[in-house]
C-alpha cells in the first residue's frame, strides 16, 4: 500500500507534468496549425452560445479559485485579515457558483454534441477520452466544494495544498495527501490525468487564445467608393 501511495502522490504528478510540458512543446513544434478547438459553430449556434460562455467563464473562476486555494498559504490570508470562516464562506459561494456554471456549460455542450449529428460526427478518439475525464474532474471538484461545510474538521489548505506546493519543491509530502478525504484524492488524480491528456486533446487550443487581440491596433477599412485622396483629386484637376 505504501508503494502505491508513493506512486500516486510522489511519482504520478511528475509523469503528468512531463507529459503536459513535453507534449505541449511537441504539439507546438509539429502541429502548430492543429492548436484549435475545431469549431462547430456553423452546424449549431444556439446551444453553443449558451454552453460555451457558461463553461469558459465558469472555468476561469474555478482556475482562479484553485490558484488561491493551492498556492496561497493559510497564514498569508490571515496576515491580510481574511479570517478562515470568511475564506471558507467565500470559497463555498464563489467556488460553488463557478463550479455549477462550468458543469452546466459542459453538460449543455455535451448534449449539443450528442444531439446534433454533424457535431457528433466531428467527435474524435481523443474527445471520447477527454470528455468523461473532464466531466469527472468537475463533478469531483464540485462535490468537494459543496461538502466543505459538512466535511468535519478537514482543512484542505493544511493537507492538499501542502502536498501541491511540495510537488513543486521537488519533495512530495505524500502523507499530506494520503490523509485527505477520498473525494479530494479522486479530484486530484483526475486533475493530473486531465493535464496529462491536455496536449493531445482539443484543450490545447487554450495556448492559442488571441490574447494579443486586446492590445492590437484597430484595422482601418476604407470603401473604394469613397474616391481617391484629396491630393490625388487636385492633381487630376490639373
Amino acid at each position: 500500500m505504501k508503494h502505491l501511495q508513493v506512486a500516486l502522490w510522489g511519482v504520478f504528478p511528475y509523469v503528468a507534468l512531463i507529459l503536459f510540458f513535453a507534449g505541449s512543446l511537441w504539439r507546438y513544434r509539429y502541429d502548430r496549425f492543429g492548436l484549435t478547438t475545431r469549431s462547430s459553430q456553423l452546424h449549431e449556434s444556439r446551444l453553443l452560445s449558451i454552453g460555451g460562455p457558461l463553461f469558459h467563464f465558469g472555468l476561469l473562476f474555478v482556475l482562479a479559485g484553485h490558484v488561491v486555494g493551492l498556492i496561497v498559504p493559510e497564514w498569508l490570508t490571515e496576515d491580510v485579515h481574511v479570517s478562515e470562516p470568511l475564506y471558507r464562506a467565500n470559497a463555498l459561494l464563489v467556488g460553488g457558483v463557478a463550479g455549477t456554471a462550468t458543469a452546466a456549460g459542459l453538460a449543455i455542450l455535451l448534449w449539443r454534441r450528442l444531439r446534433v449529428r454533424a457535431v457528433r460526427a466531428g467527435t474524435g478518439r481523443s474527445d471520447r477520452v477527454l470528455f468523461p475525464v473532464l466531466a469527472a474532474v468537475l463533478l469531483a471538484g464540485l462535490t468537494a466544494t459543496l461538502m466543505g461545510p459538512v466535511s468535519g474538521n478537514y482543512d484542505y489548505r493544511l493537507g492538499v495544498s501542502v502536498w501541491f506546493r511540495s510537488v513543486w519543491e521537488l519533495d512530495p509530502n505524500v502523507p499530506a495527501m494520503t490523509s485527505a478525504p477520498l473525494v479530494y484524492q479522486v479530484h486530484a488524480l483526475l486533475g493530473m490525468a486531465l493535464f496529462a491528456l491536455w496536449p493531445f486533446s482539443r484543450l490545447v487550443h487554450a495556448f492559442a487564445a488571441p490574447v494579443g487581440y486586446v492590445t492590437r491596433p484597430y484595422v482601418v477599412y476604407r470603401s473604394r467608393g469613397a474616391g481617391p485622396p484629396s491630393g490625388a483629386r487636385t492633381g487630376a484637376r490639373r
